[in-house]
């Protein structure tokens, strides 16, 4: 077990998904609610009959093994030694730092805090910097980003010296030449986002191989449950579903475009799983939003901005235009 050497009095980042706030200062708002603060996939892969044995038993070095390969091939990763999975991504994201020396350390922001977070409280020298730096110690982006939306090409991030870690939670629905997968990067890959089954908690680190197996190590044996090893197995092999579902995100994310546009909104940027927008009156916006059972995602850095997910069907987008025209 690794010494406890973080930093204190890094305060915890607030996220979106928790509606119980929300639900408490609008108790009359009508039901269901629909959670629009995420940029998790609102029509997730089609959950399997799974096996009694993924509930009752270890899983096997068998099953594991399974799992990693239907990854390396949905990554386009040719060496599965170089892959390790996790309960989650923000698993790694928080592990990472541990095993990394005290660097300084360059995020490319603003982007998902926790990383942020995770690599203060380890005791790094962190900087959050506007563009991609040449060099650092270690470099530190999610692309494409979270929440702007912002992609940068594997030419200007091969350019990078020192290590550096591309999140790439959004990227699945890009052709794959968008990836570092298996290029000289760590890159982390979320599961849950892209197939809708956040709760599964499943992810993905590829780095090189000593790395990886020092990742693994920490982890531990069995880090990744039964049911989530034998669902990303069939998703992760499941080319179709992928493939109609990039077409339904793509074309709701235009959509739903459309209708921020429609209402008011400036759509600022985003992934094909939220969008980002400006409003001048984002506070009141938000509260008429609530009032009619529908929550967004608020961001404290930046009062104006708000983030939309993707309504899950034809009746949510009717909804949320009903609740935008009020």
């Amino acid at each position: 077990m690794l010494p406890n050497t973080g930093t204190s009095g890094v305060k915890p980042v607030a996220h979106g998904g928790d509606l119980g706030e929300v639900r408490r200062r609008f108790p009359d708002a009508p039901l269901p609610w629909i959670d629009l603060s995420t940029g998790i996939n609102p029509v997730p892969y089609p959950l399997p009959t799974l096996s009694p044995e993924s509930w009752t038993r270890l899983p096997s070095r068998a099953d594991q093994e399974a799992l990693i390969e239907a990854a390396a091939r949905r990554y386009g990763v040719g060496d599965p030694e170089t892959i390790v999975a996790a309960p989650g991504t923000q698993a790694l994201i928080q592990l990472l730092p541990r095993l990394v020396p005290k660097s300084r350390v360059a995020i490319v922001g603003p982007t998902y805090e926790e990383h942020e977070v995770s690599w203060r409280r380890q005791g790094h020298d962190v900087s959050v910097v506007d563009r991609l730096p040449a060099q650092a110690g270690v470099v530190v982006l999610v692309n494409p980003d979270n929440p702007t939306g912002r992609l940068l090409s594997t030419a200007a991030l091969g350019a990078v010296e020192g290590l550096l870690v591309v999140d790439e939670a959004f990227i699945d629905f890009h052709p794959d030449t968008a990836s570092l997968a298996g290029k000289n990067a760590v890159v982390l890959r979320s599961f849950g986002k892209t197939y809708g089954l956040a709760g599964l908690r499943l992810g993905f680190a590829i780095a090189e191989r000593s790395l990886a197996a020092r990742m693994r190590d920490e982890l531990g044996p069995w880090a990744v449950p039964g049911p989530a090893i034998e669902i990303g197995r069939l998703a992760l092999s499941d080319d179709a579903w992928l493939r109609d579902t990039t077409q339904r995100v793509e074309a709701d994310s235009k959509r739903l475009d459309a209708l921020l546009v429609q209402n008011g909104f400036d759509v600022l940027g985003g992934t094909f799983l939220f969008r980002l927008t400006r409003h001048t009156d984002a506070p009141r916006r938000v509260e008429a939003l609530a009032r009619h059972g529908i929550h967004v995602r608020r961001f404290a850095r930046e009062p104006s901005w708000l983030r939309f997910g993707l309504p899950g069907n034809d009746a949510e987008f009717s909804r949320l235009a009903r609740a935008m025209s009020q």
